[in-house]
């Protein structure tokens, strides 16, 4: 049991914590969209990630490629420009390292 509930929580934690994140950043940006929409956020950013993270590997590169893309991303799901995505995806990113800081990861027995 113990076996299956650990990948689950290794994924589900970090993309809850990722969409409450999302959620406060465009609500505090003047975004109307709901919950749903930084839970679909959050999504596209750990898939495009992890897409980008296979084909390319670790580097400043896929990260530079996979940015491009949830910027895409983010304009299509909140229907808003460059510039606006651009400062959302700096302030998540900022609001995502600190609460990395404080939060434990979930590398260990569970």
């Amino acid at each position: 049991m113990t076996s299956t509930v650990s990948p689950l929580l290794m994924i589900l934690v970090p993309l809850i914590i990722s969409t409450i994140i999302i959620y406060v950043t465009v609500k505090l940006l003047g975004e109307d969209e709901g919950i749903i929409t930084a839970f679909l956020a959050a999504v596209a950013g750990t898939v495009i990630y992890a897409a980008f993270s296979f084909l390319l590997g670790q580097g400043w590169i896929a990260a530079l490629l996979a940015g491009i893309v949830w910027l895409l991303a983010l304009r299509s799901l909140y229907k808003i420009g460059w510039l606006k995505s651009l400062v959302i995806a700096v302030v998540i990113w900022i609001a995502t390292t600190i609460a990395g800081w404080f939060l434990p990861t979930l590398t260990g027995p569970v």
